[in-house]
C-alpha cells in the first residue's frame, strides 16, 4: 500500500483525527448536577464576574482556534477550505501530541480578509489563542495586524512565524558548529513571501546586521519597484549596501542560504560559491535541494524540512511549546521577544559537545523541545508585560514534560 491508499484509509476508517472526550465523570446524577444543571451556573456567576476566570473555569484556557480559508495549502495553493480540512485537523493533533494544546479547525468559506478579521474578532470568548493557517500572501500580514491590534489574546500566522523560529534555531545551531557569528555572518533568504518575510524580520531582529532577501525578480532593496508594504521595511533594514542581482550572484561568499521558494532553486554550483556552506532548505514537500545532494556539494551542515533527514527545521518544534508558554501565562501576544526565545531555546537543546554537521537542531520527537520552549517563551511574556499572571517558568517547564507523553 504506498502512502496516497494509506493515508485515505486512515482518514476514511477514522472519519478524519479528532474527536472530543470529557475531563470528568458522568455515570451518577451527582456527576450530571456538577457538570450541568444546577451546578454549571456556580462557574457562570464567577465568570460573569470576572471574564478572565473563563481561562481558568472552562476549557478557553488551554483551547486554540487554527482559522484557515483555504487558498494556500500546503503545496496545493488555493483549493478551498473543505479540501483544507485534513490539513487543519492534522494542525490539531500535533498540537494536542506536541503540547498537550486542544485545537478546533476552524476553515471558512469566505476570502474576504474583512470577513475572515471579524469572525475570528467574535471568536475571541471561546479561546486562548488564534493560531492562522494557510492563508494566501499578502491578505495574510493584514489579517494578522487587524487581529493583533482588536484581540486581547496571540494572534499567530504559522506559516510566517513559526517558520522563521524554526530557521532562525537551525541558523544558530548551524554558527555555532561553523563557528561564526550570527551578527557577521553572511545571509541570503531566497523567497520574501510571508514565510521568507517573516524569516527576514526575526534574525534581524535577533542581531543579524548582514542579511539579503532575494525573491523572483532578485535582490529586495529599498527603493525597488514593485514590492508590498511587508516587502518595503523589510528592504529597509536589509541589504545595506543595496546589491542588485540574482540569487545565484548574490549567494556568492554567503555563509548561510535559507529557501523557502522551489524545489530545485539550490543548486550544486550556487553551493561550491559560498563560504562553509550551512544551506536550510525549506520548501516543502520538496526543498530547494535535497539533502544529499547539498552534502555531496560541499555544504558543511545542510538541513530540510523533512523527516527523512538529519536537521529537520520543521514548525512542529515550534508552535505547540510557544502557544504552551503563552496560555500558562495567559499572555495577551506573542511577541518578537518570545519567538526570539523560542528559537534559542530549540537551538540550546544541544549542547556544544554533542553538535554534529547531521545534528544541529533536536529531532522533533525531542521530549524536552516543548517544555524548553513553552518556558522560555512563558519567561520571555511575563518579562516583556504581555503575561496576565506570573509563573515559574522551570513550573511550566515541569508541567509540560510530564503532560507531553511523545512515542506514548
Amino acid at each position: 500500500m504506498d502512502i496516497r491508499e494509506a493515508a485515505l484509509k486512515l482518514h476514511r476508517d477514522n472519519q478524519g483525527k479528532l474527536a472530543v472526550a470529557s475531563k470528568v465523570p458522568l455515570a451518577t446524577r451527582e456527576d450530571l448536577s456538577l457538570a450541568y444543571t444546577p451546578g454549571v451556573a456556580e462557574p457562570c456567576k464567577e465568570i460573569k464576574a470576572d471574564k478572565d476566570l473563563s481561562f481558568a473555569l472552562t476549557c478557553r484556557g488551554n483551547m486554540v482556534a487554527i482559522v484557515s480559508d483555504g487558498t494556500r495549502v500546503l503545496g496545493l495553493g488555493d483549493i478551498g477550505p473543505e479540501a483544507a480540512m485534513p490539513v487543519m485537523e492534522g494542525k490539531a493533533v500535533l498540537f494536542k501530541v506536541f503540547g498537550d494544546v486542544d485545537a478546533i479547525p476552524i476553515c471558512l468559506d469566505t476570502k474576504d480578509p474583512d470577513k475572515i478579521i471579524e469572525t475570528v474578532r467574535l471568536l475571541q470568548p471561546t479561546f486562548a489563542g488564534i493560531n492562522l493557517e494557510d492563508l494566501a500572501s499578502p491578505k495574510c500580514y493584514d489579517i494578522e495586524d487587524r487581529l493583533k491590534e482588536i484581540m486581547d489574546i496571540p494572534v499567530f500566522h504559522d506559516d510566517q512565524h513559526g517558520t522563521a523560529i524554526a530557521a532562525l534555531s537551525a541558523v544558530l545551531g548551524a554558527l555555532r558548529y561553523v563557528k561564526k557569528e550570527l551578527a557577521t555572518a553572511k545571509i541570503v533568504v531566497n523567497g520574501a513571501g510571508a514565510a521568507g518575510s517573516a524569516i527576514g524580520r526575526l534574525l534581524v531582529n535577533a542581531g543579524a546586521e548582514n542579511v539579503t532577501m532575494v525573491d523572483i525578480q532578485g535582490a529586495l532593496y529599498e527603493g525597488m519597484p514593485g514590492l508590498n508594504r511587508v516587502q518595503e521595511q523589510l528592504a529597509r533594514t536589509t541589504n545595506k549596501a543595496k546589491v542588485k542581482g540574482s540569487f545565484a550572484q548574490i549567494a556568492k561568499g554567503a555563509d548561510v542560504i535559507i529557501g523557502v521558494s522551489a524545489p530545485g532553486a539550490f543548486t550544486a554550483e550556487i553551493i561550491a560559491s559560498m563560504n562553509e556552506p550551512v544551506v536550510i532548505a525549506m520548501a516543502n514537500p520538496v526543498p530547494e535541494i535535497m539533502y544529499n545532494e547539498a552534502k555531496a556539494a560541499g555544504a558543511v551542515v545542510a538541513g530540510t524540512g523533512r523527516s527523512d533527514a538529519p536537521n529537520q527545521v520543521n514548525n512542529v518544534t515550534v508552535f505547540p511549546g510557544v502557544f504552551r508558554g503563552a496560555m500558562d501565562v495567559r499572555a495577551r501576544q506573542i511577541n518578537e521577544e518570545m519567538k526570539i526565545a523560542a528559537a534559542y531555546a530549540i537551538a540550546g537543546l544541544v549542547a556544544d559537545d554533542e553538535l554534529r554537521e547531521d545534528f544541529v537542531v533536536p529531532d522533533a520527537f525531542d521530549p524536552r523541545v516543548a517544555p524548553a520552549v513553552a518556558a522560555a517563551v512563558a519567561k520571555a511574556a511575563i518579562e516583556t508585560g504581555v503575561a496576565r499572571i506570573q509563573v515559574d517558568p522551570e513550573i511550566i517547564r515541569a508541567k509540560t514534560a510530564a503532560r507531553v507523553k511523545l512515542g506514548k
